[in-house]
């Protein structure tokens, strides 16, 4: 049998922490999305409100390098277009 490798075992255990880390922070990012769209759909008045928090958790997240800046800055644009048409439409 080989050998344990210490350093193999705490780097698995280390890369296991971020991976559970960044797909937190992923989901939160996936619910603020979901939670501004059914939101702007409604034409509910925290709308706004809720594109800030969807923002600053883009911007968060993209900050710790666990989305590129230019998917984060991609979806808020695309999120921002969004509630701009809704808000015209009304």
């Amino acid at each position: 049998m080989a050998k344990k490798i210490s350093s193999a075992e705490k780097r698995h255990r280390k890369s296991e922490e971020r991976r559970l880390r960044n797909k937190s922070v992923k989901s939160s990012v996936r619910t603020s999305v979901k939670k501004f769209v059914t939101l702007a759909q409604k034409k509910d008045p925290n709308t706004e409100t809720a594109l800030k928090e969807m923002i600053k958790k883009l911007d968060t997240a993209a900050g710790k390098g666990i989305i590129s800046k230019n998917a984060a800055a991609r979806k808020k644009s695309r999120m921002q277009r969004f509630y701009n048409n809704n808000k015209a439409a009304q």
